[in-house]
């Protein structure tokens, strides 16, 4: 299994070779150069399988460059039962990504059930756990710069925590999360953490992070490694669920089942089209997106048109507050049959601020081959939908898989399961659940007081050079 650039000009590597690294060299973003196939005979084997082994036999198609018993291994010690025990209190956290069926043909994926309550927690461990893998083989360290909108840094952070070989420089939007996002992150008292808070919006803090690993003397130099989406492994990790989910709605693998996911930077609905063209029998993948709609206008127009960070709006659901969506260049990727030029030529438009129309081209057309389709949710409907699961369903939701269940509710099909991805716990975004149902959500153990406990954070301007004066100063501390 090799590895290529979406925009054809790095070279073909392995998986472990493309681990560390984030983006390629040229800027794209890695694929697989096929897809690894699974026949219906082989669904209908996996369809008994733990989660464990549903990983193991997942990742083992995409991962070849590592002995399958230290893969197995890896996966062993990562998907447990006490690490993803947070969420709510009648959920079988043996599954690792229990389903909760709120009425016939209508599900939510639990996929935040995690240390840090959110969906970000189902591919980060296991991404903690190959970094260490790789550096320990390598005899290297590695220095992480992230960018979070929200749950990306506390379940990186949470990960690598402690880790050897390992430093995480972690940027985030200095008001653009909630207090109990702040507080998992900026209350991290170990010395290879280092939070920053950027004056800015999300999409600054992606800009820094993408602008850095495009200077690749200074990569080079101060060894950079990514976790956000952009790394291949996280998308990787994320293909296993999809499959999980279908196995826990269908009896059979003639059956096809949508998902509805909501998304800003494309990761985790990508990671379900990988597992489509992988063969699962998924009929639609639905985008929710929140007032910040890029994606959907493109699923809508066939116009991508990211906005500026002035016009990227502060909402209620802040992880979703993306206007440039990283995960989307490998989907364009294979919409465009694998034309790395034409790609790069899209993606030459984007760096530079423009838009790009897919009309002209033919290519939007094709996009309902691939099974998407998209709509858009405010925090009214945000609002709305929190009150109708807690009413209807007596499930308590937050505010980003409200938009996922507000969308998934307006695309669902006769005879077609429906599952909606929840993508973190109401915990994590009190001020709107106390709106919507005038109460506070439940907190698991030990969570109580988390805005109460001192922090550790260095407040800074949107400034590439800043950031990477920073980062060369730190990068030497003993890990």
């Amino acid at each position: 299994m090799k590895y290529i650039s979406t925009r054809g000009q790095s070279p073909a590597q392995s998986f472990l070779e493309i681990l560390l690294g984030g983006l390629a060299p040229d800027g794209g973003l890695y694929l697989p150069e096929t897809y690894p196939q699974f026949s219906t005979a082989e669904l209908a084997f996996m369809r008994g399988m733990d989660y464990r082994q549903l990983a193991f036999t997942v990742l083992s198609r995409l991962i070849d460059d590592m002995d399958p018993d230290d893969l197995k291994a890896l996966i062993d010690r990562t998907y447990t039962t006490a690490t993803y025990s947070h969420g709510r209190p009648d959920s079988d956290f043996s599954q690792i990504t229990p389903t909760r069926k709120l009425e016939e043909g209508l599900y939510l994926l639990e996929l935040s059930n995690g240390p840090t309550l959110a969906f970000k927690d189902m591919a980060m461990q296991l991404l903690g756990n190959l970094f260490e893998y790789a550096l320990d083989r390598a005899g290297r360290d590695i220095n992480i710069l992230g960018a979070t909108s929200g749950d990306t840094g506390s379940a990186a952070e949470y990960a690598m925590r402690g880790k050897h070989h390992v430093r995480v420089f972690m940027l985030s939007p200095e008001q653009g999360m909630t207090p109990f996002q702040q507080a998992q992150m900026y209350s991290l008292q170990d010395a290879n953490i280092f939070n920053i808070a950027v004056r800015g919006v999300f999409d600054d803090c992606q800009d820094i992070v993408k602008n850095v690993s495009n200077d690749l003397e200074f990569k080079k130099k101060y060894k950079i490694g990514a976790v956000n989406s952009i790394n291949w492994a996280r998308v990787a990790a994320q293909v296993i669920y999809y499959f999980k989910g279908y196995f826990q709605v269908t009896e059979n693998e003639g059956q096809q089942v949508s998902f509805c996911v909501p998304s800003g930077n494309f990761g985790n609905v990508c990671a379900g089209h990988i597992a489509r063209m992988m063969g699962l029998p998924i009929r639609k993948l639905v985008v929710a997106t929140n007032e910040n709609d890029v994606l959907d206008e493109f699923f809508r127009t066939g116009v991508y048109r990211p906005r500026t960070a002035a016009q990227t709006l502060h909402t209620s659901s802040p992880s979703m507050d993306i206007s440039k969506a990283s995960n989307f260049e490998r989907f364009i990727c294979d919409l465009t049959g694998r034309d790395t030029a034409q790609v790069a030529e899209l993606w030459r438009a984007v760096d530079r601020g423009d838009s790009f129309d897919l009309n002209p081209v033919g290519l939007f057309a094709r996009v309902k081959d691939f099974g998407f389709e998209s709509g858009s949710s405010s925090h009214a409907h945000r609002v709305a939908t929190i009150r109708l699961a807690w009413e209807r369903y007596r499930t308590m939701i937050d505010t980003h898989t409200a938009d996922g269940l507000k969308v998934g509710l307006e695309h669902r099909e006769a005879g077609i399961p429906m599952v909606c991805l929840e993508t973190a716990l109401p915990a994590k975004f009190e001020d709107t659940i106390r709106e919507a149902l005038g109460r506070r959500p439940e907190r698991p153990a030990g969570l109580e007081n988390l805005e109460d406990l001192p922090r550790r954070v260095e407040v800074m301007d949107a400034d590439t050079d800043a950031i990477k004066a920073y980062v060369a100063r730190h990068a030497g501390d003993a890990i």
